[in-house]
């Protein structure tokens, strides 16, 4: 029982953040082909709406080793948790931002 509790704790974060990872990855690919893709009239918005789920990811990786740091969490976990969990809200940011001019309009 031991062995399948720390398979499960081992394999668990790594099936969730990929299926995440698939999920924005496969509603990207499907704005694409649709021509739905985000697109900003100035060059400097544009470079801002590219980069927020790089960045999303960035932070997401910098709050859970802080979390792991501070608090009871492995850092192999936050590790795998917090990059993951900052793809999904780079990628709500994305899609926030990227309708923000077209409510304006």
């Amino acid at each position: 029982m031991g062995l399948a509790l720390d398979f499960a704790r081992a394999v668990l974060p790594l099936v969730i953040m990929g299926g995440i990872s698939v999920f924005v990855i496969l509603r990207m690919k499907h704005k694409y082909e649709d021509g739905t893709l985000g697109k900003k009239k100035t060059k400097g918005a544009q470079n801002l709406l590219d980069s927020l789920i790089p960045f999303g990811m960035m932070i997401g990786i910098a709050v859970a080793v802080l979390l792991s740091i501070f608090s009871a969490i492995s850092l192999l976990s936050a590790m795998t948790w917090g990059p993951g969990i900052g793809f999904l809200f780079g990628y709500f940011a994305y899609e926030i931002y990227s309708k923000e001019d077209e409510s304006h309009s």
